[in-house]
């Protein structure tokens, strides 16, 4: 039976505490972050406090399902961090109480939040994606004096588009202006040409008054029979009023209605039941325009087509002899046709894509959001599952190296994340790849983490990654001994010596008979390999001598003892462990052939040891007897 204990509710409230803090701040940032995306569309816009209000409560609450797993993987990590500093983590796994139990009520709380995160965008955060999008289409449409570009045609502007050369933000001044105005169609079109010009809101916001300086008007009037009569006008200054409502109005939102970020689960499901209903059935008019369009009903059958394709197929039907045949005149429309034929069905073609395309990326949309749902709501339990055990191993509290991990692996699931979204927005890997591989590349790193901490396994010892790096290399690792402060008991001098005298005989007859500085034979090292377990004994006895003599309070024989070389006991023996991994080596020949090169160095190191070890030893030797003469 679960019961609540007080080590649980000690967590519980440390955890709760930092999560409630750290959660604002991430909110705090993540809108920060999101805010300059759109800053140019409050910068000089008049907006009322009431509007700015709206779209900063909107952003929030679309924020939040982003901002939880980081306040998770945030305050996880420095709670377990804090208990790891003080100690009290040591005192909890002392008392019976393992990593994975006390986890216990934070797993339990990071499982509400996952679901509170899963309702809270499926039901919350819809309507406030739909009220944002509203919100800041309506945003664009206030002051277009402030909104116009450069260098591009602008239509925010009712039956009128402004091209501006450059502008002056400052004055307000816009130069090398162009504009089209349209009346009933584009055949009455009136094109202005200005030097300069000004454009300003009236004081009702009901409409721009248009100001230009030096330039020309060009207006086609309405037709009088077969002719087209127009107007041209020059001036020095010309206004121009335009009917445009400035005032802040809320843009309707049946043009969201394609958005699959403003839908519920409920209603993604239900609209891509009707898009691919409604898409398949364009795909089928689609498909039997083709076939009316190729097979020619009333002129030629489906089985005339075929045979016609038959015979077009065949080497006895030669196009060019037909073509030949014809008159120049009827080869030249016989040309003039199926040249206007392929246009004309190349550009159906294109504007048919252009629909399908667009159906095809509009549900894609939707899976894709239908998708994001779980995968950001399953974040917050797999962050726990990093910053818990992260802070357990790390064991740092506080605000430094806590949010220093936890920015890195946010930027990483980001990463992830966002690439995995526009590969699969453009339909180049799969929806549920691209929104899964996020979760699927972290979350065996929270089985590791998880794992590592509870077994007390060490994963951020540099030492050990830098030593097993540069024995995978084949790099010399150096030996450190250092003198002890409180020495329990002192060396045995006299058996120490006397092993460093049986191992110098013993160098001695091992390096006579294996000759390390010849080549070895390719057949032993590949094929017939045989431990060298001389070697091996001898470093264990080294290796248990210099341990003995680290307690020596002599700092001749300390200096001596760093000169022990680390011997590498099996490298100059055969490239792998395993013998058919061996005889794989030999049979590519590249790869063996720098397999055997590097073993026959490792046969010159061992050689250039057991010299030093022979020096070293003598030395050592020497001294002992120097320090305690014998009798």
């Amino acid at each position: 039976m679960f019961r609540i204990k007080k080590l649980d509710i000690f967590i519980t409230k440390q955890f709760c505490l930092l999560f409630v803090a750290t959660f604002f701040v991430c909110l705090f940032v993540l809108m920060m972050q999101f805010l300059w995306r759109y800053i140019d569309e409050l910068i000089g816009k008049g907006l009322s406090m009431e509007v700015m209000a709206q779209f900063f409560w909107y952003m929030a609450l679309m924020l939040i399902p982003q901002a939880l797993p980081l306040a998770i993987l945030l305050s996880s990590l420095i709670t377990y961090g804090n208990l790891g500093e003080s100690s009290e983590l040591t005192a909890i796994k002392a008392a019976g109480i393992s990593l994975l139990q006390s986890f216990r009520s934070l797993i339990f709380l990071s499982i509400l939040i996952m679901l509170g995160s899963f309702y809270f965008q499926n039901v919350i955060g819809p309507q406030a994606n739909k009220s944002f999008a509203q919100l800041l289409i309506s945003m664009k449409q206030k002051s277009p004096e402030l909104e116009i570009p450069e260098g591009i045609f602008y239509d925010g502007i009712p039956k009128t588009n402004l091209y501006v050369q450059k502008k002056d933000t400052k004055t307000g001044m816009l130069y090398g202006m162009m504009i089209y105005r349209m009346t009933d169609s584009f055949e009455d079109a009136a094109i202005i040409l200005a030097d300069s010009g000004m454009l300003q809101s009236t004081a009702e916001k009901k409409h721009l008054l248009l100001t230009l300086y030096s330039g020309e008007w060009f207006e086609n009037m309405k037709a009088t029979g077969l002719t087209v009569p127009y107007r041209r006008e020059t001036f020095a200054q010309k206004r121009i009023v335009l009917d445009f409502d400035a005032d802040f109005n809320m843009t309707d939102a049946g043009v969201l209605s394609n958005d699959a970020r403003g839908k519920s689960l409920q209603q993604i499901w239900s609209d891509v039941d009707s898009l691919n209903h409604v898409y398949d059935s364009i795909g089928r008019t689609f498909y039997n325009d083709t076939k009316r369009a190729f097979y020619m009903p009333g002129r030629l059958s489906k089985r005339d087509s075929l045979r016609a394709i038959k015979m077009a197929a065949t080497k006895s039907f030669n196009i060019d002899t037909v073509i030949n045949r014809l008159s120049a005149n009827d080869r030249q429309r016989a040309m003039s046709i199926s040249r206007n034929t392929i246009q004309t069905d190349k550009q159906n073609m294109e504007f048919k894509s252009l629909i399908t395309s667009e159906g095809d990326r509009v549900i894609r949309q939707h899976h894709i959001w239908a998708i994001d749902k779980f995968t950001l709501s399953l974040s917050c339990l797999l962050f726990f599952f990093i910053g818990a055990p992260l802070g357990a191993i790390i064991r740092k509290g506080g605000l430094g190296i806590p949010v220093i991990i936890s920015v890195l692996v946010f930027i990483i699931y980001y990463i992830l994340d966002n690439t995995g979204y526009q590969m699969s927005r453009r339909g180049i890997w799969a929806v549920w790849f691209g929104k899964g591989i996020a979760t699927a590349v972290l979350a065996p790193v929270a089985v590791f983490f998880t794992y590592k901490a509870n077994n007390d396994s060490v994963v951020f010892n540099l030492d050990l990654y830098r030593t097993f790096i540069m024995k995978m290399l084949g790099l010399r690792l150096k030996r450190h001994v250092t003198a002890k402060e409180v020495i329990i008991e002192d060396p045995h001098y006299h058996e120490d010596a006397e092993i460093l005298t049986r191992i110098n005989e013993e160098i001695t007859t091992y390096a006579h008979a294996h000759k390390l500085y010849r080549l070895p034979n390719p057949i032993k090292v590949f094929f017939r390999y045989e431990p060298d377990h001389k070697i091996e004994r001898i470093s264990e006895e080294m290796e248990t001598v210099i341990d003995d003599l680290a307690n020596t309070r002599d700092k001749v024989i300390m200096t001596e003892l760093n000169h022990f070389p680390v011997v590498s006991t099996k490298a100059h023996t055969r490239p792998f462990e395993h013998r058919w991994m061996n005889i794989v080596a030999a049979i590519i020949i590249p790869v063996g052939l720098f397999l055997y090169l590097r073993m026959w160095s490792f046969r010159l190191r061992l050689y250039r040891d057991l010299k030093t070890i022979k020096q070293t030893s003598t030395k050592i030797v020497e001294r002992i007897h120097e320090m305690i003469p014998t009798d």
